[in-house]
C-alpha cells in the first residue's frame, strides 16, 4: 500500500512545483513565461479617446502590491465614461507576476 502512495505523492509535489506560486488571471497559461492580453468588460458607451491603466504585482505569491482596480485605471486616465476594459498579464516562472488593467473611455 505504501509503495502505491509514493508515485501519487511524487506527482502531487511535481504538480505543485510546476504550477508556480505567483499567478494572475490569464486567458492562456504558459508554464515558463506568459505575456497575454484578454477582454474584461464592454459597455454601450460609444467610442473612446482616453486610456488609463492600473497594475499590481506578486513575487512568489508571498508579497503582492498595487491597485489594479478599474477605478484606479479610470482616475489615472481621467476617464468618467468607460467604453471597454482589457487586461494584460505577465508571469515569469511563477516567480514574478504582473496584472495590468487597461480602461478605454471618455
Amino acid at each position: 500500500m505504501k509503495k502505491a502512495l509514493l508515485p501519487l505523492a511524487a506527482l502531487m509535489v511535481a504538480t505543485m512545483l510546476l504550477a508556480g506560486c505567483a499567478g494572475v488571471m490569464t486567458p492562456a497559461v504558459g508554464v515558463m513565461y506568459s505575456d497575454v492580453k484578454g477582454p474584461h468588460a464592454v459597455t454601450a458607451n460609444a467610442g473612446y479617446s482616453k486610456v488609463g491603466t492600473s497594475m499590481c504585482t506578486s513575487i512568489l505569491g508571498w508579497v503582492a502590491t498595487g491597485d489594479a482596480s478599474i477605478k484606479a485605471a479610470m482616475e489615472n486616465g481621467g476617464i468618467t465614461k468607460i467604453h471597454h476594459v482589457d487586461y494584460k498579464c505577465e508571469n515569469i516562472l511563477g516567480i514574478y507576476a504582473k496584472l495590468t488593467v487597461i480602461v478605454y473611455g471618455e
